[in-house]
């Protein structure tokens, strides 16, 4: 989605839109990370206030791929820190949305990738491995499946269910 953005991809698809088979999530989330502009193919995640699962999914190859992680929107810790983002960027992640909390906000915006959370909290995770991979999640007031896709830029989140031809 180099030079489309979400707004031109809204206004040349209101089909799409009055289907449901695009979607944007409620403007709730930061912008972190130096790269703004990313989309890829979603990887779910569901976990509270644990980021041991976060962490193995980064440890993966990224392929782009975007890992969404449905966190409850708890505020009250952080479960993404700036070691597993750097490890994100190196494995070829092309972006992370956490709906829940983020740390080491410095180390991330040096990071060439793109990071959503709903805002940053010194304190960190639990380390107990609870959580569900590969689930549908709800986040945002919008239902995001594993294997959908992502489009992310500085206007907002757009899930589709199929790769855009933009």
């Amino acid at each position: 989605m180099a030079l489309v953005t979400t707004a031109e991809v809204c206004d040349a698809n209101p089909q799409l839109i009055l289907s449901g088979e695009l979607r944007a999530l409620q403007p709730t989330f930061q912008i972190y990370g130096r790269r703004q502009v990313f989309s890829g193919p979603i990887v779910t995640l569901k976990v509270f206030e644990d980021n041991v699962l976060v962490r193995e999914f980064l440890e993966e190859k990224g392929n782009g791929r975007v890992l969404v992680v449905d966190g409850g929107a708890s505020l009250r810790c952080a479960i993404l820190g700036g070691n597993p983002v750097v490890q994100a960027q190196n494995n070829g992640w092309a972006g992370i949305v956490v709906n829940g909390c983020i740390r080491d906000v410095d180390e991330i915006n040096g990071c060439d990738i793109g990071v959503r959370a709903l805002a940053s909290h010194p304190m960190k995770a639990n380390k107990k491995g609870n959580g569900e991979k590969h689930v549908p999640v709800n986040i945002a007031g919008t239902r995001i499946c594993d294997g959908e896709w992502l489009y992310a830029d500085t206007d907002g989140i757009l899930i589709s269910g199929t790769e855009l031809s933009v």
